[in-house]
């Protein structure tokens, strides 16, 4: 790491001064989730930037869930958080931790500062002590327990452990300044009772520390040197020095805060997401129209483009809300690199060509595998008398310059024929569901008359039956937070299912592979895809329609 790139932010720049001025040898920095949830986009800048910078300068990240909440975490959550650390390229290795490992040594901590009267038991009810902590402009009140003797504090904290009081019934806070202008600082509560079983620790504890009380500690015994950490938490720095001043500690770390990854048309917070499953508004976490890790890797989105995202995004102090089609431009790119292409056809017109040899043999036509890229190859796609053609790429009354098929037109079917409509066919209704055609023998692979009209299409005889999901925007409103409900930007249309039809080579798809549907987007396999029922997510469609779609209304 040189020091002009260590300068291109502020924390890569803090970290190389400290280790030029030897204030440090080496880094440890620390990812540090809570399991209450699954990881979305936003994390995932965090992850980049401490798992990132720690490998740039030769240091260690450890990956240590915050579990202090036993009521709201599940095994299944620290199970997805450790799939999608991975899924983004990064190894904690043998540096796994959990809060709950330093639960008897909090304790000790605790006790430490009931002793030297830096905490106190407080037995008034929740509500009480909230409203005694004033607001911004009114300085909190002193609680009458505040002035207890350590000796009184210490024997109650303890029967606290045993078990003896109900939960509720009382909290231990740290004794610092009432009247301070940063309301974190307010004799903050830093142990509760809560009686709930804990997925790792059982019910060995029924006091559990706040997070604000061993966030800093749990760093201080990983002797983690840089805690990096979002914008939300400016104002719990000085309660973090605090608590670490105040504590005999093996080392002493330093919190720095850069801001959130807030992307538009989406939503990160935990609470609004888990609404969102509850509610039934989306199918799971794992939903391709979620923000989630889960949710993003399952709509195809491949890992690298998310972490290039989060570099283009960059480290600052600023909070700001990044354009979605940031992003997607990001996986247009990527997927473009190395997705092969193949024709599929999302709504089916079907085509007769009327003088197409009855007794032909089958027949194929090759196609490259990538037309940007012949390294990639070609295949071969079956051919013969009845073709589907998207529904979009046929007009009955088509205006100017319009070059795709129409009647008495001439189209080239991509990599195939030229063929001219000479019959529209309708059902009573009046909808058209299949036109007669005739193709030119001669044009095969290019020959013939050359036309500006060029199709995709795929042969009605080989084609396969496929679902195809095509996934737009979750919200209408670019932030979705505005007004009294987020819910009320629901977008009605942010998922169409539609049955389409696809060249037979996309049956042997994985899960890892990702295509071109050629003329239509980037598709991957979802994982409700079978062999003999094919289920593709659209990834991103090859150019933004959104606006088009906003304009329609």
């Amino acid at each position: 790491m040189t020091e002009s790139e260590a300068s291109k932010d502020f924390i890569r720049q803090i970290i190389a001064d400290d280790l030029k001025s030897g204030k440090h040898t080496s880094i440890i920095t620390r990812f540090p989730p809570e399991p209450n949830g699954y990881l979305h986009i936003g994390h995932a800048k965090s992850i980049c930037i401490n798992f990132g910078i720690a490998e740039e300068f030769g240091g260690k990240c450890n990956l240590r869930f915050d579990d202090t909440n036993p009521a709201k975490e599940e095994d299944e959550y620290i199970r997805a958080i450790k799939e999608d650390v991975k899924w983004l390229g990064f190894d904690w290795q043998e540096r796994l931790f959990h809060a709950s490992d330093y639960f008897e040594q909090l304790y000790l901590m605790a006790e430490q500062l009931i002793e030297d009267g830096n905490a106190y038991i407080d037995e008034q009810v929740p509500d009480l002590i909230r409203e005694q902590r004033g607001n911004l402009n009114t300085p909190g009140s002193d609680s009458p327990h505040r002035d207890r003797p350590a000796a009184e504090s210490l024997d109650l904290f303890r029967r606290m452990r045993a078990g003896e009081f109900a939960d509720g019934s009382m909290v231990l806070r740290a004794r610092i300044d009432m009247a301070s202008p940063n309301m974190n600082l307010r004799d903050p509560v830093i142990y509760r009772i809560v009686r709930q079983h804990h997925p790792r620790t059982g019910d060995a504890w029924c006091i559990y520390p706040m997070y604000d009380f061993a966030h800093g500690q749990s760093d201080a015994l990983e002797c983690i040197t840089h805690s990096l950490c979002t914008l939300e938490f400016e104002n719990h720095r000085p309660l973090y020095n605090w608590l670490v001043e105040h504590i005999d500690l093996p080392s002493k770390p330093r919190q720095i805060e850069f801001s959130r990854l807030n992307v538009s048309y989406t939503v990160t917070s935990k609470r609004k997401l888990l609404r969102l499953v509850k509610e039934g508004h989306v199918s799971g976490w794992n939903d391709p129209r979620m923000p989630t890790l889960s949710g993003l890797r399952r709509r195809g989105i491949p890992a690298p483009a998310i972490v290039e995202f989060c570099k283009k995004v960059g480290v600052t102090k600023y909070e700001g809300v990044t354009d979605v089609a940031v992003l997607d431009g990001i996986v247009r790119d990527h997927m473009n690199a190395s997705a092969p292409r193949r024709l599929a056809v999302l709504r089916p017109l079907k085509v007769v060509i009327t003088n197409y040899p009855e007794l032909a043999a089958a027949e194929t036509v090759e196609a490259p595998n990538h037309p940007g890229n012949p390294d990639m190859g070609t295949r071969l796609v079956p051919f013969g008398p009845v073709v589907y053609i998207e529904q979009s790429d046929f007009m009955e009354e088509p205006p100017k310059k319009y070059f795709r098929l129409a009647p008495g037109k001439e189209v080239r079917l991509r990599y195939a024929f030229n063929i001219v409509c000479d019959e529209v066919i309708k059902d009573d209704n009046g909808n058209v569901f299949e036109l007669r055609c005739s193709y030119d023998p001669e044009s095969k692979g290019g020959g013939g008359r050359k036309v500006k009209g060029i199709i995709h299409w795929v042969s009605a005889e080989h084609a396969v039956d496929a679902e195809v999901r095509l996934y737009d925007h979750l919200f209408t409103e670019p932030d979705p937070n505005v007004g009294d409900d987020f819910l009320d930007h629901i977008n009605p249309k942010s998922l169409e299912v539609i049955q389409s039809k696809v060249e037979p080579s996309l049956a042997d798809l994985t899960l890892e592979d990702r295509v071109q549907f050629e003329r239509s987007g980037f598709f991957a396999l979802d994982l409700d895809s079978k062999p003999d029922a094919l289920v593709f997510n659209r990834v991103v469609a090859l150019r933004d329609s959104w606006a088009k779609i906003q304009a329609k209304g």
